[in-house]
Order: structure tokens, then sequence, then C-alpha cells
């Protein structure tokens, strides 16, 4: 079997995979975020942290919590490794630096699981797993919740109407932060990351605390590894779509994914969640095929991007190519050029930020791909929550860009779209390409962070871009030829995570608020469709369309002009 069609073949296996997955899932997740009723282990939570679940919440106080439980998960975060040197089960890793412990604490936090360190050179047990895990499921159940809380914004029975004065007025609630934040975690992520978990310990991947010890000679010198609790790390990672490592090597590591089984399935993992929540949003709405009308969306942009990918990558430009079956340099022999060109794709179109190959080494116009996927927004499909928003933010946009064209009020989902609703969304898709733009140019401006790029040229920049990039939308890939452990790297790609991540929630659950205080719109003959194959269209052109227009220049300047001269 040649290796293009071993990859066409994992990639079939995949799509029935998470076609079966489907239903089930976002049918699941649907009833978890609609229901009534508390588990006895979630009261239990609620009493602990002294939350009251049945309290509706409007946007400020929704916002508020996420970001409240959000400084307080960044403050925790940073003692702990700043204690690491003290902590039992540390070892012998000493205390963090505060700018690398400022930054690791941002990226968990934020989702982006960004790493400046040698997972298995600087943590310690108690900081991997009572630290890192701990925020990989919460700050999924983070971007959940907010993912619901927009879609509550446009579901008409969640608007609930009070009176005052006599008089029926809508109060725009979207639940409560708390409850949907502890579903999430208790009903979501921990059953699904055991069981994940099982299936990976299961293939071979590592779950103990052993500490220190010698795995055998290599090239004539001693090799040392450190044990942990990879397989449960790893599950939640991908499910969760965090990213990072318990090694540096990441999920080419392999005790983390030891075959080419469980590189299938960590891909599933990471894609399975923001896919399935398609259907939830349409059950939410009362649509389904509103559902399938974003999930085709999702679906059209991620294969394509695959296909592209896998034709960069296996384009025989030279002998060396042709004798290696593809660009094989940095892709692990054990997955092929076909399985890391699937997960690079999977991995930076959601914002999981795992690789499983060195996206420094792939072709130009390869590397290009990578970046693109995290500059669509991260999209399709998404991070767990987060792409679920944001593509629904891109659709209020689509769907205002189709009533300019007919010369209409734009509505969406019975909700009009007005000028408050506009601007929310612009703003919510500007933020990002400012902090990406803004700090790439003030990096390549100053003589210090340049001195951090392995590569000149093309390359190098690419370096930069790739590294803003990823940090602003929260993925937290890296090309891996940049030395981003400086105060300056630490320091800057920590800020824009934090700012990537909480600015743009803040214009979503406004957004929400606004949506869900408004009166329904009925349709009429003159509404725009928006679960044909039509809006499905016109939504992926606008989305590839308003990506290049902002990204095409930087784009130009790193990865097209690399892959045009090679």
């Amino acid at each position: 079997m040649g290796p293009v069609l071993a990859g066409v073949l994992q990639l079939l296996a995949l799509i029935a995979a998470l076609a079966l997955a489907y239903v089930p899932l976002g049918t699941y997740m649907a009833k978890v975020y609609s229901s009534d009723k508390h588990w006895r282990a979630e009261k239990w939570i609620y009493k602990g942290i002294g939350a009251d679940p049945n309290t509706e919440m409007r946007w400020p106080a929704y916002l508020r919590g996420v970001l409240a439980f959000s400084a307080v998960g960044v403050l925790f975060l940073y003692l702990l490794q700043r204690l690491q040197g003290v902590l039992p089960g540390s070892l012998g890793f000493s205390a963090i630096d505060p700018d690398q412990a400022f930054n690791t604490a941002a990226s968990f936090v934020t989702n982006t699981d960004w790493q400046s360190y040698y997972g298995e050179q600087a943590m310690g047990h108690v900081v991997q797993t009572a630290g890192l895990a701990v925020q990989n499921f919460v700050s999924a159940a983070v971007g959940l919740a907010v993912a619901v809380a927009l879609v509550r914004g446009f579901a008409l029975p969640h608007s609930r109407l009070r009176s005052s004065g006599g008089t029926p007025i809508r109060t725009g609630e979207l639940g409560n932060f708390w409850a949907d934040l502890v579903r999430g975690t208790v009903r979501i992520l921990v059953p699904g990351a055991v069981i994940a978990a099982i299936v990976l310990v299961a293939c071979g991947a590592i779950q103990n605390f052993s500490g220190i010890h010698e795995v055998g000679q290599f090239l004539g010198r001693s090799q040392q590894w450190n044990g942990g609790a990879v397989a449960s790390q790893e599950a939640i990672k991908e499910l969760g779509t965090n990213g990072g490592g318990y090694f540096n090597a990441n999920s080419a590591h392999p005790f983390e994914n030891p075959t080419p089984f469980t590189n299938l399935f960590e891909i599933f993992l990471l894609l399975v969640i923001p896919f399935a929540l398609t259907r939830t949003f349409g059950i939410l709405v009362g649509s389904v095929r509103q559902g399938y009308a974003i999930l085709a969306t999702m679906a059209t942009i991620w294969v394509g991007f695959v296909a592209l990918m896998m034709w960069t990558e296996f384009a025989h430009h030279g002998t060396a190519f042709q004798i290696a079956g593809g660009a094989t340099e940095g892709k692990e022999t054990r997955f092929g050029v076909g399985a890391s060109s699937i997960f690079a794709v999977s991995t930076t179109l959601t914002s999981t930020g795992a690789v499983d190959s060195f996206h420094s080494s792939f072709t130009g116009l390869g590397g290009g791909i990578t970046l693109l996927g995290m500059m669509l927004g991260e999209i399709a499909p998404g991070g767990t929550g987060s792409g679920l928003y944001g593509m629904l933010i891109m659709a209020i946009i689509a769907v205002f860009i189709a009533g300019l064209m007919v010369g209409r009020t734009p509505e969406y989902l019975g909700r009009k779209i007005g000028t408050r609703e506009i601007k929310l969304a612009a703003c919510y898709i500007l933020i990002t390409p400012a902090l990406v733009l803004t700090f790439t140019a003030i990096a390549m401006a100053l003589p210090t962070p340049a001195h951090s790029m392995t590569n000149s040229g093309a390359h190098g920049f690419s370096e930069i871009l790739y590294a803003y990039t990823s940090a602003s939308n929260n993925n937290g890939s890296a090309f891996a030829g940049l030395n981003a452990d400086t105060q300056w790297f630490n320091s800057t790609l920590g800020l824009a995570m934090i700012l990537g991540r909480f600015l743009p929630m803040v214009f979503v659950l406004a957004l929400a608020g606004s949506l869900a205080g408004q009166k329904p719109v009925p349709a009429t003959a003159g509404t725009l469709r928006t679960e044909k194959p039509l809006f499905t269209g016109l939504l992926v052109g606008a989305i590839l369309i308003i990506t290049g227009l902002t990204y095409f220049p930087a784009l130009a300047l790193g990865p097209l002009a690399e892959g045009l001269a090679s």
C-alpha cells in the first residue's frame, strides 16, 4: 500500500468514526445543558464554592464569573510553579522562573497550552497533575459554557419574561455560569477523558508516578526518562482541545502516542466535541438543520485543508522527496506523511496545539496552511466551545453581508442583526488579527527578539508570525525553530494569550445578552434560509475572504514567499 493511499484511508476512517459519534454525543450534550436536575456530586461542588446553580445570569454577571474563575486559575497555577521546589513529587526540579511561570499559567488557563520549556525536564508530578491537567479540564469547560451562553441568546425558550410594573420585559438571561462550568466538566469532559485514557493505556501509553530512571543507552550515553500520569493528561489534552505535552516531543513521543492507531484516535478526540457541538446547537435552537449547515461549513473547510496539506507534503519536488515518498523531514516515521498532515491540519483548525510532527519542517506552503488554519479563527471545527461561538459570529457577518446585497435588515435564527450586534461581531473578528499583527511587527522591529530565530529570511519571519498567531488564537503549537524561552517572548506571548482568550469572550457574551433581550422576528418569504447549502457556501466564502484580506500581506512575507521560492 502506497503512502498516499494509506493517508486517504486513514482520513476516511476518521470521517466514519466522527459520523458515528456525531448524533449521540451532540444529543447528549444538548441534554446536559438543558437539564434542570443536578447530580449529587455537582451539588457538593456548588456547596463548596458557594454558588447557586439555579440563579439566572445576565451577560455581565456571566462574564464576571468567567473572568473571576480564570483569574483565580492563573494565580493558583503561577504559585504552584513558583513553589514547585518545596512540593512533594517535584522529582528534584526547582521552582519555575517568574516569566516562564506567568507564561505557562496564562497558557493553560486560556486553553492555549503553549510550552516554552521541556516538560520532562521542568515539571514534577504535582504541577503536571494538580496544575496543568486540572486546567485542561476547566479551561475547556469554560469554552463550552460561553458557547452555550451564546446559543441560549438565539434559543427562544431561554428568553425569560418578567413583569416590571405590569409590563412584560425580556431580561436577556443566559443561564448560570457555575452550573454550565460544573456540568461541562463532570458530565462531559471527565467521563470522556476516562474512557479515552483507558484506550490509550491499553494501546501502550504510560500511566504511573515513577521517578527518573534509566531506560537504556543511546549513542554510547545513558538515557533517562521520568514517568507520569501521561495517558490521562493526553486524553484530556486532546478531548478538551488543549494541546501541550507531558514530554517535549509532544504527541510524537511514544509514551504519549505509541502507535498509528493511537495517533488516529487522538485526532478523533480533538475533533469529536467541536463537530458534535453543531448538533447540540441545532437541538437547543429548535432546528437540527441549522446545526447541519454549520457542520457542513466546518467540514468543508477541514476536508479542503487536509486535501491541500496532503498535496503539498506528498508533492515530489526532487529526488530526495521521490525516494522518501514525500516531505518526510520532521515527521515521525511511525505515522508517515499522510497521518502527520491530518494531525497538523486538525490541530491548527482547532485550538489544540498538540503536534505529532514539527510544523517548521513542513514545506513552505504546508507551513502556510497550518498558519492559515489558525488565522481563520480556529472555527473548522475550532476549539471546545470556542469553535462554535467563533463560527456563529462568522454566520452573523455572513447574514449581514447577505442583507446588504438584497437591501434587507439581516436576521439570523429569529433575531435581528442590528447596529449593536454587528459592532460586537466586528470587534470579535478584529481583536485577534490586531494582536497577531501588532505583536509580530514589534518583535520584528526590535533587535532582541530576532535573535531567537533559528532561521533568517522568510522562514524566520514565519517563526515569529506563527508564535503570535498561535498564542493570540489560543492554539499552542509552535514552529519549533524559535527559542521562545526568553523574558520577551514569555511575557508578550502570555499577554497575547490572555487578551486573545478573554477579550473575544467579552464580545461574545455581550452579543448573547443583546440577542436574548430581543423579541423574536417571525420568518417571512424574504428571510434568508440559513439552513440551506447556499448559506453554507456564503459562509465559507465570507470566512476565507475576510481572513485573506486581513492576513495576506503577512503570509506573503513568510510562507508564501518561502513556498514559491522552493
